[in-house]
């Protein structure tokens, strides 16, 4: 590509970024949003606040749980071990044993025979 081309495309670019940007300038809710702004930064120098403790004020939910998940994973992440799940297919006979739902042969007779015909294939459950 040309240069003079690059610089007509980029111009073009220009034009329909400024259209929009004029655009936003004369939305209402813009001109809301940025009062509110404006408000909120005056009330909270007012105050002596900053962005951070404003939001640790409004929502003190994330600083609450954020202990509790530092204490769980202190603990070394040991997790409960799931049950294992041991199915039998009455048509060939065949067994499968898992802990979890992702096992290959399991989902293949999810597929073919339907997930609620395959979980009452249910033979046992261990710890």
């Amino acid at each position: 590509m040309s240069l003079l081309n690059e610089y007509m495309q980029m111009e073009q670019q220009l034009k329909e970024l400024q259209s929009n940007l004029d655009k936003l300038q004369n939305d209402k809710r813009l001109q809301s949003e940025l009062e509110f702004k404006e408000k909120l930064e005056a009330l909270m120098k007012d105050y002596g606040k900053s962005a951070a403790d404003v939001i640790a004020l409004l929502d003190p939910a994330p600083a609450a749980s954020s202990p509790k998940a530092a204490s769980a994973g202190s603990t070394g992440g040991a997790r409960r071990k799931r049950k294992l799940k041991i199915y039998k297919n009455p048509n060939t006979g065949e067994v499968v044993e898992t802990r979890g739902g992702n096992q290959k042969t399991l989902k293949a007779w999810k597929d073919e025979f339907g997930s609620e015909t395959v979980e009452s294939w249910l033979v046992r459950v261990e710890e």
